[in-house]
């Protein structure tokens, strides 16, 4: 593309704040390790073409008046390839991520690994996946921003490695880049818009939006030490009494009319931003995952939509539940679905593995979950996203080991009686808090915390 940005116009698009880091010694002399004809004046022509001496800048940045380490690629010196003294510079960014405990956000724009240095820039990739991997253990967030293109091993280390992954409309992204694809390949599947239905990304931005996305991020992704108080238990949006039997609360959970998920997010959080798909082909429109500020404090987010929830559904709750307690961030989760899909599809994509990841993310956290049931809580597929110690119910919300209709049928109970079975379940949400399933059934006023 002719009007591709360089690797510092990429930076000054994102940031007037950056201070470039000191490049690490190495030798850049002759034909590289393999002693490839002609190599020396490739490089030497490509620093003539862009100013650079390598395919990265880096350093550290201010973005939206929070600081990082940034990386910038730059395409026009040898197509922002992965040579040694590449992987000696994405080295040191990250080592300095880690040392000054900033997030690293790298700007990608690759075609893969210098085929000039054979397998010496191949395994490069282990360099920087060690370092991320460092990184990751010391806590910092790692945010990646697609540019065009990305291709092969950039993206399957900087870029699908990352924490939260944005990119910009219309850039090529996947391992394949255009030249060794199959022939009879989709070319919308190594698109931005391909990899974020495929639930490989988790926004598209346009390149003027970018800073502010940015800035963002990094507000809701910044590592805090101490442990955070829980999220605080949203407020209900309904102002319905408690159900008088086990089916009127049925009928109520079940109502088109009752608040959903998104009005309880669009009152909850001041700034809102998602996390989608789970990063192994499949998305959930039926669940809603991110990180917002609430009462100026970030919270991440995992809520279900009132649909049965999908196995991508549970493995991206399970990541930004994972990453929440990585970062020291609070989770609330809310619950309303009338169980997990059982379908034939979603036997296929794994849904028992799904189910007992999003168990799994949530018994681990160390950080402290709080969960609102705002509809139905239908089995396991609702227990696998609810706190076991700090749930909550709406007035207009059920939760039952069961749907009293299949209980009855597997009851061998005729359909007249399944309004009795829905009582002896005992689902309702007075009923719950008897129990000592749910804490308190929550007023349009929160709880005290």
């Amino acid at each position: 593309m002719a009007d591709r940005p360089t690797a510092r116009e990429a930076i000054a698009a994102l940031t007037a704040d950056f201070t470039e880091s000191a490049v690490p010694a190495g030798d850049t002399a002759g034909d590289g390790p393999l002693g490839w004809s002609g190599y020396a004046e490739s490089r030497a022509r490509a620093t003539a073409l862009t100013g650079e001496q390598e395919s990265v800048v880096h350093g550290t940045a201010t973005v939206g008046g929070r600081p990082c380490v940034l990386i910038s690629f730059e395409f026009g010196f040898l197509g922002g390839s992965l040579g040694q003294r590449t992987g000696d510079r994405l080295e040191a960014a990250y080592e300095e991520a880690m040392t000054r405990r900033l997030p690293l956000v790298s700007l990608i724009a690759t075609g893969g690994s210098r085929m000039q240095e054979g397998m010496i820039a191949l395994t490069q990739l282990h360099r920087v996946a060690r370092a991320s991997a460092r990184l990751r253990a010391a806590g910092p967030a790692q945010l990646a921003v697609l540019r065009d293109p990305t291709t092969g091993g950039g993206w399957a280390t900087l870029g699908a490695g990352a924490d939260v992954i944005l990119a910009v409309p219309g850039a090529q992204v996947g391992f394949a880049g255009s030249r060794v694809r199959p022939a009879d390949a989709d070319p919308g599947a190594y698109t931005t818009e391909g990899q974020l239905a495929a639930g490989q990304t988790d926004a598209v931005v346009p390149p003027g939006e970018l800073p502010a996305a940015v800035g963002h991020w990094l507000r809701l992704l910044a590592h805090r030490e101490p442990p955070p108080a829980p999220a605080p238990v949203p407020a209900a949006l309904s102002s319905a009494g408690l159900p008088r039997t086990g089916w009127d609360a049925v009928l109520r959970a079940r109502s088109a009319s009752r608040p959903h998920a998104e009005a309880y997010l669009d009152a909850y959080f001041t700034v809102r931003l998602p996390l989608s798909g789970d990063r192994c082909g499949g998305t959930d429109p039926g669940l809603l995952c991110g990180f917002g500020l609430h009462d100026g404090e970030p919270v991440a987010y995992v809520a279900q939509c009132g649909t049965a929830t999908r196995p991508a559904g549970y493995r991206t709750a399970a990541r930004v539940i994972r990453l929440a307690d990585r970062l020291g961030v609070p989770v609330l989760t809310l619950v309303d679905t009338p169980g997990a899909a059982n379908d034939a599809a979603a036997e296929r994509a794994g849904a028992g593995a799904a189910i007992a990841d999003a168990f799994a993310a949530i018994a681990a956290a160390r950080v402290p979950v709080t969960t609102l049931v705002i509809g139905e809580g239908g089995s396991g597929g609702a227990l696998a996203l609810a706190s076991p110690d700090n749930t909550h119910v709406t007035a207009d919300s059920y939760f039952s080991v069961i749907a009293p209709e299949l209980a009855a049928a597997i009851l061998k109970r005729s359909p007249d009686q399944v309004h009795a079975t829905a009582g002896q379940l005992r689902l309702r949400p007075q009923d719950l808090v008897d129990l000592g399933i749910a804490r308190s059934v929550v007023r349009r006023d929160p709880p005290g915390q």
